[in-house]
């Protein structure tokens, strides 16, 4: 049975805020090969989080996008945590994960692999980043070079001919749309499969016998095996 890597779902979700430094550390301290994280660009500046208003992951209110920078940047995002930008996530990461950035908010394609590009420069490998997206528009103005995600929370009956039409490396599946069918069919397509979000035991060995080759997971210690103290 091949491999099926595991992917802290905004970090280890399951155990600390997502989507924080301390949920990606936890992650990675479990082992956990990929990162998966969510951003928007704000005056300038790519911001971590999931959803485009603040209540439900911070003690903020309203939308991110209409909220001035220094005041997202003095929230907590869960226990004392800030919401991170992209830049102090790689900083963190340090080579130890690969790093799956959803462009969550519009127009992030750009500035997401600007940056990226300065870490290029810097050493970094383009197969340590991903790109994924919901907005297939969005995800096609990204640089070819890193690795595309297309992500799918819908049925399609066109998910390998609109994986071709964005040079897709994987499909990004919501669990609900993942059969043994469609995963074959995107191997024979020379896609991955990747699933979100697989969190309970019953479902991960599903995946594994699927022969998916990811999953999105907030609790990758039910996926990984136990690291050295």
């Amino acid at each position: 049975m091949p491999n099926m890597i595991c992917i802290g779902h905004r970090g280890a979700c399951g155990y600390a805020p997502e989507n924080t430094l301390a949920a990606f550390e936890l992650a990675i301290t479990m082992g956990c090969p990929w990162l998966e994280l969510d951003v928007y660009a704000v005056e300038g500046e790519l911001l971590v989080i999931h959803d485009d208003t603040l209540e439900r992951t911070t003690n903020g209110k309203g939308q991110v996008m209409q909220t001035p920078l220094a005041t997202l940047r003095s929230l907590d995002a869960g226990n004392g945590q800030q919401i991170p930008t992209l830049k102090e996530v790689i900083e963190l990461v340090d080579h130890r994960a690969g790093i799956n950035i959803e462009l969550k908010g519009p127009h992030t394609a750009a500035p997401v692999c600007q940056l990226l590009h300065d870490y290029l420069a810097q050493g970094w490998r383009s197969d340590e980043f991903m790109l994924s997206s919901f907005d297939h528009q969005e995800l096609a103005l990204a640089d070819p070079l890193f690795r595309r995600g297309a992500l799918f929370h819908r049925a399609k009956k066109d998910y390998l001919a609109r994986a071709d039409r964005l040079g897709a490396y994987s499909l990004n599946l919501a669990i609900k749309l993942v059969t043994p069918e469609l995963v074959q069919a995107a191997h024979g397509h020379g896609l991955q499969v990747l699933v979100y979000t697989v969190n309970e035991a019953a479902d991960i060995q599903r995946m594994r016998d699927y022969g998916v080759d990811g999953i999105f997971c907030n609790y990758p210690d039910r996926v990984l095996p136990a690291q050295p103290q």
